[in-house]
C-alpha cells in the first residue's frame, strides 16, 4: 500500500504543476485514481458523499463504512488501514463523511491512514455578511456565490431538472460544500448580520430550502442573520418589542414556516442594537429578554439563537468603547435560555491586526459562549496582501480555553472570484479556519504545512521556505500596520490604508483614529488602566489585570493598547519608545520586501497563472506597506519630535 501511495502523490504533483491552474480546485486536488469498491456496515443513508468521495479518490482496492454506537456521541472517527482495505467507523454519518475526507487528505499527503480523531466543538459554522442584492459587506473577492436570482426551480436538486444557469450555480456550492466539509466546517450563515427583513419572506424560505437540500449532504445546516424588527417592517405589526405577545406569536408562527421547509434548520444569527441595527433597546428591554424570546420559538424545534455581543454607542456615552460588551452583558449572565449563545469577537475591539482577548470570555461565567473570528481581512489588508491568520487565532486560544466555548465561527473570504477568496494565499485562512475549528490544538505550522502541499507542490524546497514566508507575515503586517498595541487607524468606512490623523465630525468619536492613538506632545496611545485611565484592565482575570495595568508587566506588543506612554519611555531593547516604533515599521517593510524576493524564487514550483497573479499582489503589498510606514512615522512624528 505505501507504494501504491508514493505514485499517487507522484501523479498529483505531477498534475499539479505541470498544467495552468486558476485556483478554483482550492486544496481538494485528489485525482479520480480508480474505482474502490465500498461496503456498508449499518449505515445505509447519509453517506452517499463519503462513498463517492472514497470510490473516487482512495487508492486502495476497497473501503468500508461502518456505523458504531459505542463510539463518543460527536462527529469524530476511527481510521484503519490494512492491505489496501480502508475501514472507516464513527458513531453517526457525518463522522463517515469527514473520516472520508481526513482519509483522502492524508493519503494525499503521504501520511499514515491510521487514526482516530473528534471535533472540540460542536458548532463550527461560517458567517456570511452576503446581501440580498450579492454584495459582500466586507468582501474582498467579488460578488455573493449565492445567486438568489438564479434560484428559478427550488422543487428539485436534480442537476438534470434545473435550468442551465442554477445548474452551473449547484456545482458551484457543492464545490463549497466540499471545501467546507473536507475541514470539517458544519453550520453557515447565508446572509449578512446587517440583515435585510426579506430574508424571511416566504420567496426567499423556499429559496433557503433549496439551498439546505444541496448542503445537507455534506452535513452543512443553514443558519439565517435576521432583523430583530422584521415583524414590523415584514409582518406589519405596530412594534418589535420582544414583550409584546403579538410580536412572540409572529416569530413562533415564522419559525414553524421555516422548519416546514427545512427540518434541520440551524436557528438565528442576530445583530442586535450595534451601529444602528434595530434590538430589544428600543423598546427598554434587555438582551436576554430580546434572545429568549426567539429561543422559545426555535426551542420545540431544537433550533438556537446566536447573539452577538458586537455592541457600542448610545447606551454608553463616553465610556471607553472596548469596555461596552461587558458593561451590558455581564447584568445579563445566567438570564438566557439555554438555547442562546452568545458570540463574541477574539479581541474587545473589532478584529485589528492586534488586539488583546475580549474579556468577556472572562466575565460570561453561566452562559454559553462562542469565539467569533474574522477571516476575511478587513484590517488585513483585504485580499491584497498575504497574512496567514493561525497565529492569530492560536494567540487567542492561548487565552481563552476552547474547552470553555460551545463553537467558532469565522467571518468567511468567499466571493465568486475564480479563486474563491480573491488571493490565492487567503484560501489558506479559509482551510486554516476550518481545521482549527475542529482541533484548535494543531499548530499554526503544520497547518501551514498541509495547505501548501495539498494546493501547491510537496517539494520541501518549496515548502520549508513558504512555511516560514506564511508564518512571519502576520507579525510583519502588525509591524507595517499598527505596532506595539497601536490600533484603528484605518482610513474611513473601507479600512484599507493609514489615515493617524482621521477625524469627522459627522462621526461618533469612537470610530475616529485620533480617538484610539491620543497621540500629543508627551506620548502616544490609549490609557485604559484604572489608576489614571478607562478602566478596561479591570475587566480582565488575574494575571492579566494586573499584568495589563503596570506599565513595567505589560507585554510591549498591548502596550500602547493599555498605556498613554512617553516617547522618550525606554523599552525592553533599550531604544526610546519613538525609536522603537520606527524600528518596527521598517522592520515590517523589510519583511514584505522579503517575501516579494522569496516567491520570486518560488515560480519553479508553481504554475504560471498562479505565480503571477499572487506575485502582482505582492508586489502591491509592498508598496502598500511603504505607505502605511510613510504616513504614520511621519504624522507620530509631529508629536515626538517636541519631547526629544
Amino acid at each position: 500500500m505505501t507504494n501504491k501511495i508514493f505514485i499517487f502523490m507522484a501523479l498529483f504533483l505531477c498534475a499539479v504543476t505541470s498544467r495552468a491552474e486558476d485556483g478554483s480546485s482550492l486544496w481538494l486536488r485528489w485525482q479520480n485514481v480508480g474505482k474502490a469498491k465500498i461496503e456498508l456496515k449499518g449505515v445505509q443513508d447519509g453517506v452517499a458523499v463519503a462513498r463517492k468521495e472514497l470510490s473516487a479518490g482512495y487508492c486502495g482496492k476497497s473501503a468500508v463504512l461502518r456505523i458504531d454506537k459505542a463510539m463518543a456521541d460527536d462527529d469524530g472517527f476511527a481510521i484503519e488501514e490494512r492491505d489496501g482495505r480502508l475501514t472507516i467507523t464513527a458513531r453517526r454519518t457525518s463522522g463517515l463523511i469527514y473520516g472520508a475526507y481526513e482519509a483522502l487528505r492524508r493519503q494525499a499527503l503521504g501520511m499514515p491512514l491510521d487514526m482516530e480523531s473528534h471535533p472540540r466543538f460542536a458548532i463550527r459554522m461560517l458567517n456570511h455578511w452576503d446581501n440580498l442584492d450579492g454584495s459582500i459587506e466586507r468582501g474582498y473577492a467579488g460578488n455573493s456565490v449565492w445567486k438568489w436570482e438564479q434560484m428559478t426551480n427550488t422543487s428539485t436538486t436534480d442537476r438534470r431538472r434545473l435550468p442551465a444557469a442554477q445548474a452551473a450555480l449547484m456545482d458551484r456550492i457543492i464545490q463549497y460544500a466540499r471545501a467546507n466539509a473536507s475541514v470539517g466546517i458544519n453550520a453557515t450563515v447565508l446572509n449578512n448580520v446587517n440583515a435585510s427583513p426579506q430574508m424571511l419572506s416566504s420567496a426567499y424560505i423556499n429559496k433557503v430550502r433549496w439551498m439546505a437540500d444541496v448542503l445537507r449532504p455534506y452535513n452543512i445546516r443553514v443558519y439565517l442573520s435576521v432583523n430583530f424588527a422584521t415583524p414590523m417592517k415584514l409582518g406589519g405589526l405596530a412594534t418589535a418589542d420582544p414583550l409584546d405577545p403579538q410580536v412572540g406569536e409572529w416569530w413562533r408562527t415564522k419559525v414553524a414556516e421555516i422548519y416546514r421547509v427545512i427540518p434541520d434548520f440551524g436557528g438565528f444569527l442576530v445583530k442586535a442594537n450595534s451601529e444602528g441595527q434595530p434590538g430589544p433597546g428600543d423598546y427598554g428591554r434587555s438582551h436576554a429578554e430580546g434572545a429568549n424570546m426567539l429561543a422559545e420559538a426555535l426551542d420545540p424545534f431544537g433550533g438556537k439563537v446566536v447573539w452577538r455581543s458586537f455592541v457600542y454607542g448610545a447606551n454608553h456615552k463616553g465610556e471607553d468603547r472596548v469596555k461596552q460588551a461587558v458593561s451590558e452583558f455581564e447584568p445579563c449572565d445566567g438570564k438566557f435560555r439555554s438555547n442562546v449563545i452568545l458570540q463574541s469577537k477574539n479581541g474587545p475591539l473589532d478584529f485589528q491586526p492586534r488586539e488583546p482577548y475580549a474579556p468577556i470570555f472572562d466575565r460570561m461565567k453561566r452562559t454559553p459562549q462562542m469565539a467569533e473570528l474574522q477571516i476575511t481581512q478587513e484590517y488585513l489588508g483585504h485580499s491584497r496582501h498575504l497574512v496567514y491568520l493561525a497565529p492569530m487565532w492560536k494567540e487567542f486560544f492561548s487565552f481563552v480555553s476552547p474547552d470553555r466555548l460551545q463553537g467558532v465561527a469565522g467571518v468567511t473570504n468567499i466571493g465568486d472570484d475564480t479563486n474563491w477568496c480573491g488571493h490565492h494565499f487567503a484560501q489558506a485562512n479559509w482551510y486554516a479556519f476550518g481545521r482549527l475549528a475542529w482541533n484548535p490544538e494543531l499548530t499554526s505550522e503544520e497547518i501551514a504545512r498541509e495547505w501548501l502541499r495539498l494546493t501547491f507542490s510537496s517539494d520541501a524546497a518549496f515548502v520549508d521556505t513558504m512555511t516560514d514566508v506564511m508564518m512571519r507575515s502576520r507579525e510583519a503586517c502588525v509591524d507595517y500596520m499598527m505596532p506595539l498595541g497601536l490600533h484603528h487607524i484605518f482610513k474611513f468606512d473601507h479600512h484599507y490604508g493609514p489615515e493617524p490623523d482621521g477625524f469627522k465630525a459627522e462621526y461618533p468619536l469612537e470610530w475616529c483614529p485620533v480617538y484610539y492613538h491620543r497621540a500629543d506632545s508627551v506620548g502616544v496611545g490609549f490609557d485604559r488602566t484604572v489608576a489614571t485611565g478607562s478602566g478596561a484592565t479591570r475587566q480582565y482575570r488575574e494575571p492579566y489585570a494586573s499584568q495589563y495595568e503596570n506599565i513595567k508587566t505589560c507585554p510591549e506588543e498591548y502596550l500602547l493598547w493599555f498605556h498613554h506612554v512617553a516617547w522618550n519611555h525606554r523599552m525592553k531593547s533599550g531604544l526610546t519608545l519613538w525609536q522603537e516604533l520606527c524600528r518596527h515599521y521598517q522592520h515590517g517593510v523589510d519583511e514584505v520586501d522579503r517575501m516579494v524576493m522569496t516567491w520570486r524564487r518560488m515560480r519553479p514550483y508553481v504554475d504560471d497563472r498562479r505565480w503571477q497573479e499572487v506575485d502582482d499582489r505582492l508586489a502591491h503589498q509592498a508598496e502598500n506597506a511603504r505607505e502605511w510606514r510613510d504616513v504614520c512615522l511621519g504624522y507620530f512624528e509631529g508629536f515626538a519630535r517636541k519631547n526629544k
